[in-house]
């Protein structure tokens, strides 16, 4: 996929294109209100990531004249400003979905999937085994009987982990995925976290669906 990043911010901005690089994706950045405007405008996107502070205007006047002239182009708002009006303006301003900084990658790459032009109907179940994740409503399932709607970042630690069913995932990896490139990484939050999603839905009598691999990390069984 062909995304155009709007983010003025280096150290967000190489952290994210280094991944979303990583995932497949070829990524295009602008710095500015008027760069980001000119390369909607007249070059070939598949979806626009776009931040809300930018040195030159804001975001909300690239998105007006994206939704303008380029009208089906999927846009994600990425910005500080976390208050539900401020979302709730953006997505009636034509925004196709909101992100709320400091945003985990694995969320970013969630949203990217769902709000693709293409695959949006293939992309929105991943089930592994009697797992499943809806990544638009955030509810998983475990087998009849278990299920949970799971807040963001139980959601994005889910999703990772099942997006690279069967491998071992580092302590560190799903730190840089989850919680963002500059996340403590003395944290134990990963095993505190891992033990919310279990107990959520583990099923008794049943192995847990994540996996502990003693000294390396976590694993989703495949």
């Amino acid at each position: 996929m062909k995304i155009l990043l709007v983010e003025d911010e280096d150290g967000i901005a190489s952290f994210a294109i280094k991944g979303l690089t990583a995932e497949g994706h070829q990524v295009e950045r602008a710095t500015t209100a008027g760069e980001a405007a000119e390369m909607a405008l007249t070059r070939d996107y598949d979806l626009v990531i776009l931040d809300l502070l930018l040195p030159d205007g804001n975001g909300r006047d690239v998105l007006a004249r994206i939704r303008a002239f380029e009208p089906e182009l999927p846009v994600i708002v990425v910005s500080a400003l976390g208050d539900i009006d401020d979302k709730v303006e953006l997505l009636d301003l034509g925004a196709d979905d909101y992100l709320t900084k400091p945003y985990a990658f694995a969320e970013l790459t969630a949203r990217i999937r769902a709000n693709s032009r293409q695959g949006r109907a293939s992309s929105r179940e991943l089930v592994v085994g009697d797992l499943e994740l809806d990544t638009r409503t955030r509810v998983a399932k475990n087998g009849p009987g278990v299920a949970a709607d799971l807040p963001s970042r139980e959601f994005a630690l889910l999703e990772y982990l099942m997006r690279h069913a069967g491998q071992v995932i580092t302590r560190q990896q799903l730190l840089d995925a989850v919680w963002g490139f500059d996340f403590d990484t003395g944290s134990n939050v990963v095993d505190v976290y891992v033990g919310y999603l279990r107990r959520k839905l583990d099923r008794p009598g049943m192995p847990s669906i994540i996996e502990t691999v003693r000294g390396a990390g976590y694993r989703v069984p495949s």
